[in-house]
């Protein structure tokens, strides 16, 4: 079988790094075309900047790398650097990147893309505010029946929120474009906080990675001991959840998740629940399924595939 054709959108952020990684280490499976910055962990001038850092501690210089949307659809900026430090990348130390950027607009090239690709070859990786995806489809509405699938992180149910009492970072960052993005039609998979709050970077998994001895292990392992300083103080949990490796992984193994077909509906109006991702979980509503809700992780098998993988690189 051949790989999945990615488009991986992104705003490193140490998880969307790690989720990057483990893309560009499973070739077999992900063939990635390119990466498409976003805004929101950090600003976008930074989540550029930390793509192609990423990209070149892969070795992979030529994926290409374009800037996207520098602001939501309607709204301010919402930022994380509480979270992912001021670079988004705090913990290892690494060069600035020197592979220059893509010329033109990421959201272009996700358009292009898609209309030159077979319909259903090309499957789109979320890992940030769905900004640049979902103008994309406002501007280009025929490339929706042209998408493989949507696999993105983002929402809650069980957990709730992690930026609000109500929503998730990546929803509540553009809640209008995460509503034109579940309604517009192409299959979506969702790996929400219930899943990766169950990927928790322990003390025996993180030296995992320190133990591989190369430059990707340990800067993984140097990432993982920068952020979940933040989450385990936050959680009280025995280690920092890895949400953004969750989407890429599923396209490698998505036999480690379990979850419904359900409706998916994005709060927008409520300043009390903006950004909620409204999850029939239990079908009591007789609104149309429109998404794949992952519930559930394999952790253990998630961190093996992990760790094999980044030895790869």
């Amino acid at each position: 079988m051949p790989p999945a054709q990615i488009i991986i959108d992104t705003d490193p952020g140490q998880d969307d790094a790690v989720a990057i990684l483990l893309a560009l280490a499973s070739p077999d499976e992900i063939e990635v075309l390119g990466i498409t910055c976003v805004a929101g962990n950090v600003p976008l001038d930074l989540t550029t900047r930390n793509a192609r850092i990423v990209c070149e501690l892969a070795g992979r210089r030529d994926v290409p790398v374009y800037a996207g949307c520098d602001r939501p659809l309607g709204r301010e900026l919402v930022t994380a650097e509480h979270v992912h430090g001021k670079t988004g990348l705090d913990g290892p130390t690494l060069p600035e990147p020197t592979m220059p950027m893509a010329e033109g607009h990421a959201v272009d090239f996700i358009i292009d893309t898609l209309r030159s690709a077979e319909p259903g070859s090309v499957t789109l990786c979320p890992l940030g505010p769905l900004t640049n995806i979902a103008t994309a489809l406002q501007k280009a509405p025929d490339i929706a029946g042209r998408i493989a699938q949507i696999v993105l992180m983002g929402g809650a149910y069980f957990e709730v929120g992690n930026i609000t009492p109500a929503a998730e970072f990546n929803i509540y960052v553009d809640p209008e474009a995460a509503d034109v993005v579940f309604s517009c039609g192409a299959p979506i998979v969702v790996m929400p906080l219930d899943v990766t709050h169950k990927a928790l970077v322990t003390r025996e998994r993180n030296d995992a990675f320190r133990a591989l001895g190369t430059p990707v292990g340990v800067a993984v392992a140097q990432m993982t001991d920068f952020f979940e300083r933040f989450d385990k103080e936050k959680y009280g949990s025995a280690g920092a959840p890895l949400h953004d490796p969750c989407v890429t992984a599923y396209l490698v193994n998505p036999d480690l998740f379990k979850g419904r077909h359900i409706n998916v509906e994005i709060e927008t109006t409520s300043e009390l629940t903006m950004g909620m991702t409204v999850a029939d979980w239990w079908g009591v509503t007789e609104r149309a399924p429109n998404a794949t809700f992952m519930g559930d992780i394999d952790a253990d098998g998630f961190f093996a595939l992990l760790t094999e993988r980044l030895a790869r690189l």
